[in-house]
């Protein structure tokens, strides 16, 4: 059987886009507008990028992916500027899953590098995803998230608009968080701390020692006390450990409530 040529006759591709030529594109995609996609990336079939969009090399994206269409946001007209999206390189885009273009002229919508994200998930307007992040199928990231880098959400989780997930987090399958949840940490509940991302955090290679003082940690912030006695608390801790003190910055930062622990409100911002 020959091989597939670069570009798929049945394609259609703007004669602005920029595709490489160690590109792959395959039947029945769509490329509209300023679209760049890097050496060694394929989009399978089926594929519909609307530009502006840039996507790294290495990357996988599978049918019926649409890419870089407008926000769904009533203040945003169609044909208004945007900074448009931005995929990293060697990520993994499977079927069904939609990106959507920013509000603002600035900062793309952006999706890191080496990012998973399974079937049907969606990423929202100006939302940004760090590298090696996993967002499972049916996964829904409302606008203006930021998911750090190796978090993991799980099938079906819920992340209310302008809430950050830290690093190395996760999310357990059909919950919904609208508070904040800090690096390390696992919600298995809603808007509710379950406890340290041992699994994730023995898999990164931390330290042991780290992992004991992100428990400690984890456990003062399980504990609902008073913002000011978290920090102090947190504070304390930082100073012999470099992941609380990823902690501790990302509680100092926040503008929305952290996840809590036990019955009580979250902790105000």
């Amino acid at each position: 059987m020959p091989a597939m040529p670069a570009i798929h006759p049945t394609a259609i591709i703007d004669p602005t886009a920029q595709i490489h030529d160690e590109a792959r594109i395959g039947p029945f995609c769509v490329i509209e507008g300023a679209c760049t996609v890097g050496p060694g990336t394929q989009l399978i079939s089926n594929v519909h990028l609307r530009g502006p969009i840039t996507i790294g090399c290495d990357t996988m994206v599978y049918p019926g992916a649409c890419l870089g269409f407008e926000p769904q946001d009533v203040k945003f007209k169609p044909g208004d500027p945007t900074a448009g999206v931005v995929v990293g390189d060697g990520c993994l885009i499977r079927e069904h899953v939609t990106v959507h273009s920013a509000t603002n002229t600035h900062t793309p919508t952006t999706i890191g590098n080496r990012v998973f994200m399974m079937s049907s998930s969606h990423a929202g307007h100006d939302c940004l995803v760090g590298d090696d992040a996993v967002i499972i199928s049916g996964a829904l990231l409302a606008g203006h998230v930021t998911i750090g880098e190796r978090a993991t959400l799980g099938g079906g989780a819920l992340v209310h608009q302008f809430v950050r997930v830290g690093r190395l987090a996760m999310i357990g399958g059909g919950v919904a968080i609208s508070n904040e949840l800090p690096p390390y940490c696992t919600a298995y509940l809603i808007n509710r701390i379950g406890g340290a991302n041992l699994v994730g955090l023995r898999r990164s290679g931390m330290a042991p020692e780290e992992i004991n003082a992100v428990k400690r940690a984890v456990n003062h912030m399980r504990a609902d006390m008073p913002r000011e006695d978290l920090l102090a608390v947190l504070d304390e801790l930082a100073e012999t450990s470099e992941a609380v003190g990823d902690i501790l910055a990302f509680v100092e930062s926040a503008e929305r409530p952290i996840c809590g622990g036990g019955t009580k409100k979250a902790r105000g911002a």
